[in-house]
């Protein structure tokens, strides 16, 4: 959270002005820039508004957790409001989203989304009540007692003519909605749900509160697709949902074609959308596949969705499954993992009447009435891959498409740390501004490692405390790709006196080993050193990074050595600016796959320097942490 204290205090820190210079400070803190000036703006309108209305009620003794952020993802409510219950003396707690809106529309398509302006909005109930559940799901000061938490938007600009079409949503404890022009109606809301004793120990009980383990993704997969929605979707990530169930809908009802393309980086929730969309769609009846360029994603999720299942295994389809299919043959074709389609699906096994010379993405279009895309155009690894969003919307235009683009931007990955994130763009020089000093920020941990023993060390104490952990790294040694039966597999991975092996290539486990697509979620994955192929779309808790020699830090600058790469994708044909690019692309990848913590090594002794510079926690100091 930006900002705590009573409703008293926050009351008088808005008079005097100084609340807005104090949010701002602790922002540019915790998120590295300074707030937008739409945000900024918000703050200096709409929490006055609350802080009077809970003073009007009596209620100076709240506590006022503005800007809390949820746990495990950067998603942030306005407030959150911290008390005992006027009835039963219990913790009580009040989720508020605050509004400035004086007037918007239900969408005519779905109650649950609205429209300010030209602009689609989730319905501020929906809103709320979507940041009660997750609060439920994953603090533990509420996860037995789902009662205590109540949920309500304030729409404090406006009129109850002006915002009417919105009340059409279900309200409920976690969702109601409230107008400036009856002020009255939410303090006698809050007094129902807040009583005038002091909130500091209830909202203590509330910030201690033990986070839950992320729901990750491969864990709840099965019953995600047979059974039940398994995770909450916020803000953008509802609103990317319904937009492809309306366009199903609408698909469905006029017989026509549509394209939907979702963006977002690491973590941003695309495969979650995806899965929750391809369990609703299942439960429906609906005809919907998904479909991914990667062997690791598609076969985890077969092993694990569908288990028990025939069915539900064959939902998981490849990018170049698609190539005979007859037009329209889906109702929908989910593609995650999009920035990995190729520019054709032939390959050397393809037979001769199969090559067409098709684009791949074209067949993609081509194969459902509603092709949706799930990339981040910067996970592009690989030479050859070519999922963009203008190339996706280049292909829409040629055949008449219309074609929407759905941007996230909350992410969940690195416990949910936007300065992690940040961290790790300018610390690769893929975004501007250079590298910069790590400051924690109470989300992600990050630790530099003396050697890749003292990294493997603290990632199995990890483990001893029953967090999921794996060692990856740039593909700097060569590849055993076939162990004799019997054998073990070779330590290919030489670091002086450690060696350690890849992880398995190929689909048969080796020696207690997993197959290959296994590596990052089966547990016996630890102790093989994975690459990033087999690492990308995966997610652990603990993560460890070796920066192999084919980028080192030399004076101010990274040097990226193509010559140290035993990448066969990097062909002599490649150019060097594809390679470097390719090359940063990799350890960002592998640099954004913990949730809770990233060790990192290199084994480049400048860049180790590098590294001890800005990373400043070394894992010997923390190896009991």
């Amino acid at each position: 959270m930006l900002f705590r204290d009573s409703a008293a205090a926050v009351g008088a820190e808005c008079l005097s002005g100084a609340l807005f210079f104090r949010l701002t400070e602790q922002f540019v803190h915790v998120h590295g820039h300074r707030p937008s000036s739409s945000e900024a703006r918000s703050w200096e309108r709409s929490i006055p508004v609350l802080a009077s209305a809970l003073n009007d009620a009596g209620l100076g003794q709240v506590e006022v957790l503005l800007e809390y952020g949820l746990p495990l993802n950067s998603k942030r409510a306005d407030a959150v409001l911290a008390g005992v219950h006027p009835k039963t003396g219990l913790p009580s707690y009040v989720v508020v989203e605050l509004k400035q809106w004086s007037s918007a529309d239900p969408d005519d398509d779905d109650p649950s989304l609205c429209r300010v302006g030209d602009r689609a909005q989730l319905n501020p109930v929906e809103q709320v009540r979507g940041y009660c559940q997750y609060l439920v799901s994953f603090n533990g000061a509420l996860a037995e007692h789902p009662d205590r938490v109540s949920g309500a938007a304030y729409l404090h600009n406006a009129t109850e003519f002006g915002v009417s079409g919105l009340f059409e949503t279900e309200q409920d404890q976690y969702g109601r909605l409230f107008v400036g022009a009856r002020r009255g109606e939410f303090i006698d809301y809050l007094r129902t749900k807040l009583g005038t004793a002091s909130g500091v120990s209830v909202a203590d009980e509330l910030v201690n509160g033990k986070v839950g383990p992320s729901k990750q993704l491969m864990a709840v997969a099965a019953a995600e697709v047979r059974e039940r929605e398994q995770f909450v979707l916020l803000d953008e990530q509802q609103i990317a949902y319904r937009k492809v169930l309306n366009a199903v809908r609408r698909a469905k009802q006029s017989n026509h074609k549509e394209v939907v393309v979702v963006t977002g980086g690491p973590g941003t929730g695309k495969s979650v959308i995806a899965l929750s969309l391809l369990g609703e769609l299942y439960r429906q009846g609906i005809t919907a596949l998904h479909a991914t360029g990667s062997q690791s994603f598609t076969t985890t999720m077969r092993k694990v969705a569908g288990s028990r299942k025939r069915a539900v295994r064959d939902l998981f389809k490849y990018f170049n499954s698609f190539m005979t299919a007859e037009p329209n043959s889906l109702d929908v074709l989910i593609c995650d993992e999009a920035h990995r389609i190729r520019k054709t699906s032939a390959n050397r096994f393809t037979s001769a009447s199969n090559r067409t010379g098709r684009a791949q993405i074209d067949e993609l279009i081509d194969a459902a009435h509603v092709p949706v895309f799930l990339l981040d155009q910067h996970q592009v690894v690989r030479p050859g891959e070519m999922g963009t969003v203008s190339d996706i919307r280049s292909a829409a235009a040629r055949k008449g498409l219309r074609c929407e683009v759905l941007p996230l931007d909350g992410q969940f990955r690195c416990g949910g740390s936007d300065a992690y994130l940040g961290w790790v763009v300018r610390l690769l020089g893929l975004g501007p501004g250079g590298p910069v000093a790590w400051e924690p920020d109470g989300k992600m941990q990050l630790l530099v490692a003396d050697s890749p023993q003292e990294m493997e060390a603290l990632l199995d104490d990890r483990r001893s405390q029953h967090y999921s952990a794996r060692m990856s790294a740039g593909y700097c040694w060569k590849w055993t790709k076939k162990v004799a039966p019997g054998q073990a597999l070779p330590p290919d991975v030489v670091i002086g006196e450690w060696r350690r092996p890849w992880n398995v290539f190929g689909d048969r486990a080796v020696g207690g080993a997993p197959p290959a697509a296994l590596w990052a979620t089966d547990p016996a994955g630890f102790g093989q050193v994975g690459c990033v192929y087999t690492a990308q779309g995966f997610e652990y808790d603990w993560s460890g990074v070796i920066i192999g020699p084919d980028l080192v830090w030399r004076g101010d600058r990274w040097v990226t050595d193509r010559t140290a790469s035993k990448d066969p994708a990097f062909k002599s044909s490649t150019p060097d600016a594809d390679v470097d690019r390719l090359i940063r692309n990799t350890y960002k990848v592998l640099l954004t796959r913990g949730m809770i913590g990233t060790v990192v090594y290199s084994t480049d002794a400048e860049t180790l320097v590098k590294l001890r510079e800005l990373a400043g926690a070394s894992a010997s100091n923390l190896a009991g942490v």
